[in-house]
């Protein structure tokens, strides 16, 4: 099926491309949510009467994005959860409840925009993208945590390991489980008496 496009839409076209999908994506999605026409005289004529306003409603949003974006980049998000000993949250974290948490820190952003890939499920650190247009995406830093002290104890652990790198080092070496075939090095015993 054919539609025009009446903006960008990653990995389809650009603003006014005429493109082939899938009739289930446009009955179900682009025609819906008024992102494309389908590609016919009448709408073709429409939307080049249109054209010119669609751009300027396209950079207008654009530029809503990037401001946002200005003060979105690089925010640190911290959401308290249980989790059992090994870090296991019961439960997760989803892409509704970040966009929900960044409405209540002030920020204008919706679920959808939230591009997190699968639920978060443990604890700690996670960068999740949220595209705010077509154009603008920004990164925000997520510490799922068991309450807020753990998360700033952690926070600072991590600034701690970031300035000295020698010491992160050596717990990852002292992490990193043995290789096969050799065995963890032992204890030093005591000698008998």
């Amino acid at each position: 099926m054919q539609v025009i496009l009446l903006e960008r839409i990653e990995r389809l076209g650009q603003l006014g491309d005429v493109v082939n999908v899938k009739p289930g994506f446009a009955r179900n999605f682009l025609l819906p949510k008024k992102k494309a026409l389908r590609a016919n005289k009448e709408n073709t004529a429409y939307f080049e009467s249109k054209r010119s306003e669609l751009e300027a409603l396209n950079a207008k949003n654009r530029d809503a994005a990037q401001g946002i974006a200005g003060k979105l980049d690089g925010f640190k998000l911290i959401l308290v959860r249980q989790a059992g000993e090994g870090g296991q949250l019961y439960g997760s974290v989803s892409a509704r409840d970040i966009a929900d948490a960044l409405i209540e820190q002030g920020f204008k952003v919706e679920r959808t925009q939230v591009a997190l890939a699968n639920p978060i499920k443990i604890l700690g650190l996670t960068k999740v993208p949220v595209r705010l247009h077509a154009d603008v995406k920004v990164t925000v830093e997520v510490t799922v945590s068991r309450s807020l002290e753990k998360a700033d104890i952690d926070a600072a652990q991590a600034a701690n390991l970031l300035e000295r790198p020698e010491d992160a080092e050596k717990l990852l070496a002292a992490a990193a489980p043995a290789e096969e075939g050799e065995e963890a090095p032992a204890a030093e015993e005591a000698p008998a008496a």
